[in-house]
């Protein structure tokens, strides 16, 4: 298929780092774990995050563009920001993430109808700056064509996120959205959330098999199925042990990055190793 044959996809081994894998699985993170880490006022949240990605032992990560934002600005605040902002800040950004050995594997970007077409596209150049292999976009299939022509200028893979949102049909949470979007562009691919998928009452095993090919990276998390809560893992019906079995098993290229969601009893921190440590256990 068209993966196997285009390597310029981002979809291969990051070329930064040759990361270590825990049986043959690429273990990350969504860096919206860590989105109640402290932080100075004012200041991105770069530095916290990468202490917290050190602490935890994990070397490559989805990165939640808000984490490399001033917080607190307006939406127009942070527009102009987005926009004026020189591509060697996220370049500097970057380099801060080589210098502690973790990967950007992919840029958490995520346009809805209140993005400018200028805005949309500044996210490619601030994802190819910080280095990203693709970008990630919790969006909707409304927004999804006005995305298209910017993916396909910069040859830069755009990774639908899923929710359980059933009741609106623009939202991505079946499996027929997500082919929706693929029909519109070579670009457009999967980042499937188990978590939300099985919320959704779909089978995440069965997905993946069937569409491996086109899947990017997972979010794992756990929820009971029927919409139900967000849950410690293990307890809810995600099938986190069988899938990175199944990862672990066919060798596919996929990412399975921990997003902590549940409300744990420690910190952020804490949280991320439990879940690291329930996801090295499922692979030994």
């Amino acid at each position: 298929g068209i993966l196997a044959a285009a390597t310029g996809l981002g979809l291969k081994g990051n070329r930064a780092f040759a990361q270590p894998a825990t049986a043959g699985v690429r273990l990350g993170v969504q860096t919206y774990s860590f989105r109640d880490v402290p932080r100075a006022a004012g200041g991105d949240g770069v530095g916290p995050l990468i202490a917290a990605m050190t602490a935890c032992g994990l070397k490559e990560c989805e990165l939640w563009a808000p984490q490399v934002e001033p917080a607190g600005l307006s939406r127009e605040a942070i527009r102009a920001w987005r926009l004026e902002t020189p591509l060697d800040h996220f370049r500097a950004v970057k380099s801060r993430f080589d210098a502690a050995g973790i990967s950007i594997y992919g840029y958490n970007y995520s346009p809805n109808k209140s993005y400018t077409d200028p805005e949309i596209a500044r996210g490619f150049e601030m994802a190819k700056a910080l280095g990203a292999e693709i970008m990630t976009a919790s969006t909707t299939l409304d927004v999804a064509p006005r995305i298209k022509p910017f993916a396909e200028q910069h040859r830069m893979v755009v990774a639908m996120h899923g929710h359980s949102n059933l009741t609106d049909p623009n939202e991505f949470a079946t499996p027929d959205s997500f082919a929706a979007a693929m029909k519109m562009s070579r670009f457009f691919k999967i980042n499937l959330d188990i978590g939300h998928f099985t919320a959704a009452n779909f089978d995440a095993m069965a997905y993946i098999r069937e569409h491996h090919a086109d899947i990017t990276n997972l979010h794992l998390k756990d929820r009971k199925k029927n919409q139900g809560p967000n849950t410690v893992w293990g307890e809810g019906d995600a099938p986190i042990r069988e899938v990175l079995q199944l990862l672990k098993k066919e060798r596919w290229p996929i990412r399975a990055y921990i997003e902590y969601e549940y409300t744990g009893p420690g910190s952020p921190v804490d949280e991320v190793k439990r879940c690291g440590a329930y996801a090295r256990q499922a692979l030994a």
